[in-house]
């Protein structure tokens, strides 16, 4: 991969001082723990909107089911769930 593009950016003097400490401390190149550090924030924010997208399908699948009529209401599902509980209390007793 080229390495030909130039990144700038400010911040504290003592947190550059800290930064270029420790990188040196591991006997590392600041631009590699840097390019590290934004490979794993990409990966990062992509995993995040992989989970959001999936997350609005489902809900959409839920609410697109539960206009056609197919969905139950919560007091139906908690009712079942009750059930299943004293059944499962039922057979270990």
């Amino acid at each position: 991969m080229s390495k030909e593009a130039v990144f700038t950016m400010k911040l504290e003097p003592e947190l550059r001082a800290d930064f270029m400490a420790e990188a040196a401390g591991e006997d590392r190149p600041a631009s590699q723990v840097m390019r590290e550090l934004m490979r794993g924030y990409i990966e990062q924010r992509r995993q995040t909107r992989e989970y959001d997208d999936s997350l609005r399908r489902k809900v959409e699948a839920g609410c697109a089911s539960m206009r056609a009529g197919r969905g139950r209401s919560n007091d139906e599902v908690e009712a079942a769930f009750a059930a299943r509980r004293s059944q499962v209390a039922a057979d270990q007793a």
